[in-house]
């Protein structure tokens, strides 16, 4: 009889954070709708993403060191990477989202937007062809080599981050620089 005493308010506790993620997953989808609507003016090349500056820089010398000579710039740049490219993998996940239901909520607002997407994108015939001709698929390529040679420079500056004993996020979340 006392487990249904304890058991009660966990389950009502359980049952409002299923309402709020149902809410917060309803909101993604909302914000989330009009893209996905208007997804054919990217392949008519209408509608760009925007590609930030410090990928463009990254894309042009990844490699880059000036300015960098101590642990606080290379967190800053770092830092201005992850707000481009979102959260490193060496990242813990985020206490935003730790409930199993508002990731389920996350999925299916994610799988009905892109059901729209793909709607509102296959009523173009020769799409891929328009996509060439417009120059939409030209700028794909250009946002995907952008990401990734973003990545490969947080990746490379996290590396010197360690070989110079900084302290995260100038080096990877599991390293402990030695005293």
């Amino acid at each position: 009889m006392r487990v249904l005493f304890l058991l009660v308010p966990v389950l009502a506790l359980s049952a409002c954070n299923a309402g709020n993620s149902a809410v917060e997953g309803a909101r993604s989808f909302g914000s989330g709708f009009g893209a996905a609507a208007t997804a054919p003016l990217e392949d008519f090349n209408l509608r760009r993403e925007h590609i930030p500056t410090v990928l463009l820089q990254a894309e042009a010398n990844p490699y880059d060191l000036r300015n960098l000579n101590q642990c606080t710039t290379i967190g800053a740049e770092i830092a201005r990477l992850d707000e481009a490219l979102g959260p490193d993998t060496d990242e813990p996940p985020s206490p935003d989202n730790p409930y199993l239901s508002e990731r389920a909520a996350d999925a299916a607002s994610k799988a009905a937007l892109d059901a729209i997407r793909n709607t509102a994108t296959d009523f173009i015939p020769g799409r891929s062809w328009i996509r060439r001709l417009s120059g939409a698929e030209r700028h794909r390529l250009q946002v995907q080599s952008a990401v990734q040679a973003g990545r490969m420079r947080r990746a490379f500056l996290k590396g010197v981050g360690m070989q110079r004993n900084c302290a995260p996020p100038a080096a990877p979340s599991w390293f402990r620089p030695q005293r």
